[in-house]
C-alpha cells in the first residue's frame, strides 16, 4: 500500500534514526548558526521552537502593532490563522491563483485597497509551488508591508528569480512538523533580519517529546493495520491514550523550545536539502468527485485521504472557528472541494496507476 501522511515518508532506517536520536545544547547552537548563514542573518536573531506555529506567532508579535491586519493565503492550515490571532492581529484572507494555489500580485493589490490597516503579508508557497516573488515583493515594498515567509512546504526551494525561499522577507518561519519539507515530527524555527530574538527556555513536556519520538513507529503500525482492516480501531486507541496527536491540535506556546535531539535531526535534513528548483512537496490535481476518486484509489492500495486542504482553512473540524468568507475567496473554496495531491516521496512509476485513476475523473469548471 501507498500512504499520504502517517510518516509514510519515513523508511525503516529513518524510523530507527529518529527513535534513537540524541542531542545536546551544542546541536541547537549548531542549528541556529546554520540557519543564520543560510538565511542571511546572525545567530542572535534565530530562535528554535517546539512547533512552527509558535515561531510564526512570535515573528508577528515582534514585528507588528496589536490589531494590525495580516494577509493570509485563503488556502492554508488553521495553524497559520491561530498564529495570527494569538499575536492579537486580524487575518485577512486572499483568494488564490489556480496555478500556484496562492494569492498573486493582482489579488495583493486588491486587498491593499480594501484594507488600509494591512501591515504584513505571509507567503507560504503552497505545496512547494513558488509564487512570483519579484512582483509581490515590489508591491509590498511600495506599500511598506512586512513580508513573512512561511517555509513549511518549501524549504530548500528557489524562486524563479534564483533566490532561495526564506531569504526575501523581514522574517522567515520554518516548521519541522509531520509531512513538512523538513520533518522531525514537530518543531520550528524563526529567523529575523533586523530584530534580536530571545530564546524560548522551557523544555518540551516529556509526554510531547515521547509522542514526537515514537510517532514514526506508531505511524508504521497504523499503516500496517490497514492490511488487517483495523486502522480505525488502532488509530482510535492511540488517540484515546494520547500516544499520538493530530497536527492541528498542537499547542501554540512560544516559551517552549525545540528539543536538542530534534535540532540535530533538523540540521542533518537541512544540509541534505540544498537550495535548488525542485518539484512540489505534493503534486496537486483537481477531480470531479473527490470521494469517489479517493475510494477508487484506496481500492488500488493508494491511501491518499490526508488532503492539503479539504476546506479552504483546514482541517475541517476547525473551519467554523475561522469565520471564512467563501464569497471573497471563490477559487480557494472551489479548489478545496476538488483537490487531491500526491506525495513526492514515491517515484513516478509507483504513482502511475494513481495518476491514471485521477485523470479519469478530471474536474471541469
Amino acid at each position: 500500500m501507498f500512504f499520504l501522511g502517517q510518516s509514510a515518508n519515513y523508511s525503516p532506517g529513518d524510523i530507527f534514526k529518529h527513535l534513537f536520536a540524541i542531542g545536546n545544547a551544542d546541536d541547537s547552537k549548531d542549528l541556529r548558526r546554520y540557519l543564520a548563514v543560510r538565511y542571511q542573518s546572525t545567530p542572535d536573531k534565530v530562535a528554535l521552537f517546539h512547533n512552527g506555529r509558535s515561531a510564526l506567532a512570535h515573528a508577528l508579535k515582534l514585528l507588528l502593532p496589536t490589531h494590525a491586519e495580516v494577509l493570509v493565503n485563503g488556502f492554508t492550515c488553521f495553524a497559520v490563522v491561530e498564529a495570527v490571532r494569538s499575536a492579537r492581529l486580524t487575518p485577512v484572507f486572499a483568494d488564490i491563483n489556480e496555478a500556484t494555489l496562492h494569492y498573486d500580485a493582482t489579488e495583493l493589490e486588491s486587498k491593499i485597497k480594501q484594507h488600509p490597516n494591512l501591515k504584513a503579508i505571509i507567503i507560504q508557497n503552497s505545496l512547494g509551488i513558488t509564487v512570483d516573488i519579484a512582483k509581490i515583493e515590489k508591491i509590498a515594498k511600495q506599500h511598506q508591508l512586512i513580508i513573512i515567509e512561511d517555509l513549511a512546504h518549501c524549504t530548500g526551494t528557489k524562486y524563479k528569480d534564483g533566490r532561495e525561499v526564506g531569504t526575501v522577507g523581514n522574517a522567515t518561519a520554518l516548521s519541522f512538523g509531520k509531512g513538512k519539507s523538513i520533518d522531525t515530527i514537530s518543531g520550528g524555527a524563526l529567523i529575523m533580519h533586523d530584530v534580536t530574538v530571545t530564546q524560548p527556555l522551557e523544555r518540551t513536556p516529556l509526554s510531547d517529546s515521547l509522542r514526537d519520538r515514537w510517532y514514526p513507529v506508531l505511524g508504521a503500525i497504523m499503516r500496517g493495520a490497514r492490511h488487517l482492516h483495523a486502522h480505525k480501531i488502532v488509530t482510535g486507541v492511540f488517540l484515546k491514550l494520547r500516544l499520538i496527536e493530530r497536527s492541528a491540535d498542537a499547542v501554540l506556546d512560544p516559551k517552549v523550545r525545540l528539543t536538542h535531539w530534534q535540532a540535530r535531526l533538523a540540521l542533518s535534513k537541512l544540509k541534505a536539502r540544498p537550495a535548488r528548483r525542485r518539484p512540489p512537496l505534493r503534486e496537486p490535481y483537481l477531480v470531479d468527485n473527490r470521494d469517489r476518486v479517493l475510494a477508487k484509489l484506496a481500492d488500488q492500495g493508494y491511501i491518499f485521504q490526508e488532503i492539503w486542504y479539504e476546506t479552504p482553512i483546514s482541517p475541517a473540524r476547525y473551519y467554523k472557528k475561522v469565520h471564512f468568507d467563501e464569497a471573497e475567496c471563490p477559487n480557494a473554496t472551489k479548489i478545496s472541494a476538488h483537490i487531491v495531491n500526491l506525495p513526492d516521496y514515491y517515484s513516478k512509476e509507483q504513482l502511475k496507476p494513481a495518476v491514471k485513476i485521477i485523470k479519469e475523473h478530471p474536474y471541469e469548471d
